[in-house]
């Protein structure tokens, strides 16, 4: 494995800061992943994946960041580097935000300050697999200059993979 360079723990971009997840984070996380209709994790399981995205941080040098508006200061969703169906070495960007602030172009403002960190960290291609219905978060890695790939198909229906050479 080549060795890169820590992703810088703090993004600041005109609208946004993302920041390292913390334990007090718990109940905007759980709220977050109960939009998504599987109905509201426990606190336990939300304490778990934010211990573990902890612990992966400090394993691998990547994350998904927490973003906060500047002004408001609400927790309004995560974006980061993973390294989920990828690899550390080629990494997925991965977002999710809250229904309520989408359209506003923060998904794309956050992933555009985590390419710039991508890029720091000496990485050359990035990934990110979204399932063909997602078409928000199509758009938004289009914006960003991602390709796609290619298409796979799991349980749950059809994967687009794209990719993104850096800087």
């Amino acid at each position: 494995m080549t060795s890169y360079k820590p992703m810088p723990s703090r993004l600041e971009t005109a609208r946004l800061t993302l920041r390292p997840f913390a334990e007090s984070d718990v109940d905007d996380l759980r709220a977050l992943h109960a939009e998504r209709g599987d109905g509201t994790p426990t606190l336990e399981a939300t304490r778990e994946i934010i211990t573990g995205a902890i612990a992966s941080t400090a394993a691998t040098g990547i994350a998904a960041l927490p973003i906060r508006r500047r002004v408001e200061g609400d927790f309004i969703g995560y974006c980061g580097l993973v390294v989920g169906r990828a690899t550390i070495d080629e990494p997925e960007i991965a977002y999710e935000l809250f229904a309520r602030v989408h359209g506003n172009g923060y998904a794309t403002e956050a992933a555009r300050a985590v390419l710039e960190a991508a890029a720091a960290t000496g990485r050359t291609r990035l990934w990110s697999t979204v399932r063909t219905w997602n078409t928000a978060s199509l758009r938004v890695l289009d914006k960003i200059g991602f390709k796609r790939d290619h298409v796979t198909t799991d349980d749950r229906g059809e994967i687009v993979w794209l990719t993104r050479t850096l800087p």
